[in-house]
């Protein structure tokens, strides 16, 4: 009898070890210390046919560059994307973004009409929308901000221990594209800003989200705790979402009566030396500015491809470039599940791991499969 008992502890040894290094590993290794692959754009579903063809034979150049789309932000979590991009403009009144040109456009082109494009009527509601193109693409997943929100959310608890989500928001102002006359949108205030954090917390409780108060803690600032090495553990992060602003020049109406992001939600897109700095966007950034950022503890995202480029070439060099970096999060507009149609080009970690450790500052004897591995 304890002879088998004996062979039954040795056999499960290994597995209770494994579980008791992982459960070390996620207790020393912080968020700043893995590295995800995103998607840019990620709500986009690129054209309806006629569209499309209308797109091209007017705007040439720019359709080349947009000429991507995306799957459902579920299907993109499913295939392993941690990181999501979601472009925002406000409808306070609703019904702003729901006649686009293109529409009419294709019919006077005598083009076949396409699918409708908004059969939810959820266009003509108040509030904050996903849009790319104003007029030419507005085709999305998920139209209404909140309904973006909580899919992600509903994927979240349905996937316990994930690795934190990143969510980077655009904030779209103004000209919205390249057509002559096209709808614009309503400037961004403090108000709006107050209200887009409003929508935030009514999907995500406040204990699901990782906000600028819970980095900087007693710090004096956020970038000195950034600096010491303060981003939450992957045990404290698993499971939960952060919130990244895109556009520097829109942290002023973002901070405005909430210096150092005191009660925010978003960490703004700052520059060293600045006390709000914490998550610094490199969208272009070269391999080695990004190390030098990734070392002294800011968060990073950049991007693998531009404007369909590389995924019609299968140049793979800037993709390497920026996986060697440590960029936290390197976005592309063809994740692993979606290739580029034209050469089978694609962004995806070794091993295809949904996170993995990162190549820049993770400790040594970190193992990527216990960060976050294939099983999702």
């Amino acid at each position: 009898m304890f002879r088998s008992l004996a062979v039954m502890c040795l056999a499960f040894a290994p597995s209770l070890l494994s579980a008791q290094t992982r459960k070390a590993q996620d207790e020393t290794l912080h968020l700043n210390q893995i590295q995800v692959v995103g998607t840019h754009n990620s709500y986009n579903m690129g054209f309806a046919p006629s569209e499309g063809k209308y797109f091209e034979q007017h705007y040439p150049k720019a359709y080349r560059g947009v000429e991507y789309h995306h799957q459902t932000l579920t299907q993109q979590l499913n295939a392993g994307v941690r990181q999501l991009e979601l472009d925002i403009v406000q409808d306070p009144k609703g019904g702003r973004f729901a006649h686009p040109k293109i529409v009419e456009l294709t019919k006077e082109a005598g083009l076949p009409p396409d699918s409708d494009f908004d059969p939810k009527h959820e266009w003509l509601k108040p509030g904050f929308k996903t849009l790319h193109l104003g007029d030419l693409n507005q085709r999305s997943s998920c139209v209404l901000f909140t309904s973006c929100l909580k899919e992600i959310r509903t994927w979240s608890k349905g996937h316990k221990g994930h690795v934190p989500i990143f969510l980077l928001i655009e904030d779209k102002q103004g000209r919205l594209g390249p057509m002559q006359g096209a709808v614009t949108a309503e400037p961004w205030t403090a108000a709006t800003w107050d209200a887009m954090d409003a929508e935030i917390r009514s999907v995500f409780k406040e204990n699901e989200i990782i906000t600028p108060d819970k980095v900087r803690g007693g710090a004096a600032t956020l970038e000195e705790a950034v600096l010491a090495g303060r981003w939450p553990t992957l045990k404290e992060a698993r499971g939960k979402v952060v919130f990244l602003l895109y556009n520097r020049s829109s942290a002023p109406a973002y901070l405005e009566g909430h210096a150092m992001m005191k009660g925010r939600v978003l960490f703004v897109n700052g520059r060293p030396g600045e006390p709000e700095a914490g998550f610094v966007e490199q969208d272009k950034g070269t391999a080695d500015e990004i190390e030098a950022l990734v070392k002294k503890g800011y968060l990073v995202r950049t991007r693998a491809d531009f404007n369909t480029d590389q995924g019609r070439t299968n140049d793979t060099t800037r993709k390497d470039e920026t996986l060697k970096s440590g960029a936290q999060m390197v976005s592309t507009d063809f994740p692993v599940s979606e290739p580029a149609p034209w050469t089978g080009y694609s962004v995806a970690l070794p091993g295809g791991v949904a996170a993995r450790c990162n190549p820049v500052n993770a400790p040594s004897g970190c193992k990527d499969a216990w960060v976050e591995g294939k099983e999702r």
